[in-house]
């Protein structure tokens, strides 16, 4: 294995790590999910403002982005 491939498997098993114990401790703001959701203001008003709509537009794009990118091959 290259050390590229150690890093992501050391990057992944410090993500399980982490995430793991977010999960079982049941604390409100712990987990990436959450973390993601008030980053981009996502459980917001009802009349967000022009900056809020922004910030979940880009996240839109990413994650469309990366779903086409792992799903083509990276031909995106």
């Amino acid at each position: 294995m290259s050390g590229y491939t150690w890093a992501w498997l050391v990057w992944l098993g410090a993500f399980v790590a982490i995430e793991g114990r977010a999960l079982f401790n049941r604390s409100a703001g712990d987990t990436l999910s959450e973390h993601v959701w008030s980053w981009f203001a996502v459980k917001g008003s009802a009349d967000p403002t022009g900056w809020v709509r922004l910030r979940r537009f880009t996240l839109l794009a990413f994650m469309a982005w990366l779903s086409a990118h792992f799903l083509t091959g990276g031909r995106f």
